[in-house]
């Protein structure tokens, strides 16, 4: 596996990369995971909420249809344009946005926020704590925040495959993975076979402990963690296959 480049999130979400990921969200995983959402952030009826990054839009416009006010950032053009159109299809007002996920300039703007589908730990370390910095500075205090990942080591090390095949549709696709433990990044090298034609692609995850990821969270201005391994709320423990961090923005500090 060649050298990944930083930025390799910038050309990865187009094509077929994304057909698999559609393949792999259904309407009902969209709904549990809703479900989650709403009762993790605790919204009342009509709550402003920020969804970054938003993919394809799924978990916006499934909570704007509950009735929220939804605001959904990603950098990945195909899919912003998704969104617009699933949006307009079904007659649902959702402000997209087209922008780094550490570019989020709503001061105080949001009652909660949440990022959904492993998308946690594409930066370097500087800028993973820039886009927690980012999210608290959208939130109004007392805000949660949720967050969704695979790439913490707790989850990744007892159910790490160096291969892994998988069958989504008309797709078939390899993972290939290596761990970097000198720099805590799990390294990805994905195959993906459609038609008899192969096209290929890397990606590059910081992984974290569970104790540095809080330290993060507490240094963005969050606390009152509580942790899920599952979407039925399940205590996160050593081996659980994904972790739901719910974290609440600190009030203000008084004088």
């Amino acid at each position: 596996m060649g050298r990944i480049p930083v930025d390799w999130w910038r050309g990865f979400f187009t094509g077929v990369a994304l057909d698999v990921w559609r393949s792999y969200t259904t309407d009902d995983l969209t709904r549990a995971e809703a479900d989650f959402i709403e009762r993790a952030l605790a919204l009342p009826p009509a709550s402003r909420v920020l969804d970054v990054p938003c993919g394809g839009g799924r978990h916006a416009l499934e909570l704007t249809a509950r009735g929220h006010a939804l605001t959904g950032v990603d950098l990945a053009a195909e899919f912003v344009e998704e969104a617009r159109a699933a949006a307009a299809e079904r007659k649902l007002e959702v402000a997209w946005e087209r922008r780094d996920m550490r570019d989020l300039p709503w001061p105080a703007a949001f009652d909660g926020a949440f990022s959904f589908g492993n998308s946690f730990g594409y930066l370097e370390d500087e800028g993973n704590a820039a886009f927690l910095a980012a999210v608290a500075r959208a939130l109004v205090p007392g805000g949660r925040f949720v967050l969704d990942t695979g790439m913490v080591l707790e989850a990744l090390a007892p159910n790490l495959e160096e291969r892994t095949w998988y069958e989504m549709g008309d797709i078939v696709f390899l993972l290939r993975h290596r761990y970097d433990h000198v720099r805590g990044r799990l390294e990805t090298e994905y195959t993906f076979v459609r038609d008899g034609r192969t096209e290929r692609r890397a990606s590059t995850h910081r992984v974290y402990t569970y104790r540095e990821l809080c330290g993060l969270l507490a240094a963005a201005g969050f606390g009152d963690v509580e942790a899920y391994g599952s979407l039925d709320r399940e205590p996160f423990r050593f081996g659980s296959p994904r972790l739901l961090l719910v974290a609440q923005k600190r009030g203000e500090e008084t004088p």
